[in-house]
């Protein structure tokens, strides 16, 4: 089959779905792979490290689309994309449509079939998608120390505050105890922040509990929201796969903490799961409400694309490889499973 690899357009979007080694795995399977010319650079693969190992360079996007059926990139289409996409193509990437009407409706109308990276399941887990989750995990944490400081609008806190001081270690709160949730509550605790982790689920707390004992965990809703007004740094990262993020604190909660406290909402992907949130990009990443700064960039991992390729290349060529089997729709419940939309009808 013929397979393209498209250059990402969102902003600072440095990803690529497929290292060049990658690709020679699907080459080596019998498959023709196509990549846009310097879709590979900013993940610090060049044009001829692809062309080395047997796959094709297209010096345009729309070369690229009409000579691909099945096209694997990292995040949804965005105008740019959606321009090249018919209904001969199967799309295979981020698409997280549960918060994005519009989109869904764009690819239905379009006719295609699409896939989504966060819906594909195995084993119990989400492997595309918690590799991803584990990077935005640690990058809120990095981000939100960095917009506590006082330059930057924040409090003035420095994470972790100083061994042998008064001083504030600062509390972190973080919301979720899944892949993102849990690396961003041990990075914390690492840093020597007071970290609280809120999750309904005893066996996500109690796995994050067994790693690090240091870290309070709590199940219960009333306790979590009496922790906000004192909360310096806020983390999202609820995630009810395939369907849009319950908003768990409100505007009422946000309100209650202190100017120059820090939000980063990494669930905004799938709508946020706070009520303050909205979608941004890294040209513009952050926002005030209620006095409290708001990062809420819906590509996270885009800021760290080398070490995110590679995470994502270790697993894809595999499902990828998956998705050229005829009759896959009805011979393999995974991939099936992970179907947004089939022929232009949503049937997720």
């Amino acid at each position: 089959m013929n397979i393209g690899i498209p250059k990402e357009l969102k902003p600072f979007e440095g990803r690529v779905a497929l290292t060049p080694q990658a690709c020679e795995n699907l080459v080596i399977r019998g498959h023709t792979v196509f990549i846009q010319q310097d879709a590979g650079i900013l993940s610090g693969y060049s044009n001829a490290e692809y062309q080395q190992l047997g796959v094709n360079i297209c010096r345009t996007a729309k070369q690229l689309y009409e000579q691909c059926s099945l096209i694997v990139k990292v995040k949804e289409p965005i105008s740019g994309d959606l321009q090249y996409l018919t209904s001969k193509h199967t799309l295979f990437c981020f698409l997280h449509l549960a918060a994005n009407p519009s989109l869904t409706q764009e690819l239905a109308e379009i006719g295609l079939t699409a896939i989504g990276f966060e819906l594909l399941r195995e084993k119990n887990s989400l492997p595309l998608l918690k590799p991803m989750s584990e990077i935005a995990g640690k990058l809120s944490i990095q981000i939100g120390v960095n917009l506590l400081h006082l330059e930057q609008g924040g409090s003035g806190i420095l994470l972790g505050g100083l061994d042998n001081s008064t001083a504030d270690n600062g509390n972190v709160l973080v919301l979720g105890a899944g892949s993102a949730g849990k690396q961003a509550a041990l990075l914390a605790h690492a840093m020597g922040a007071n970290v609280t982790a809120y999750d309904h689920s005893e066996e996500a707390l109690f796995e994050l509990k067994s790693q690090q004992t240091g870290i309070n965990t709590i199940s219960n809703i009333d306790q979590c929201l009496a922790l906000v007004p004192t909360t310096d740094l806020m983390i999202g990262a609820l995630l009810v796969t395939g369907k849009q993020t319950p908003k768990l604190i409100r505007r009422e909660h946000v309100k209650t903490m202190k100017n120059g406290s820090v939000i980063v909402d990494i669930s905004v992907d799938q709508g946020g799961c706070i009520e303050t949130t909205k979608p941004t990009s890294y040209d513009a990443p952050t926002y005030i409400k209620e006095g409290v700064t708001h990062f809420c960039v819906t590509n996270m991992p885009g800021a760290v694309p080398r070490t995110a390729t590679q995470a994502l290349s270790a697993l894809l060529p595999d499902y990828i490889h998956r998705l050229t089997i005829n009759n896959f729709l009805e011979c393999d419940e995974i991939m099936k499973n992970a179907v947004n939309i089939n022929a232009g009808k949503v049937i997720y």
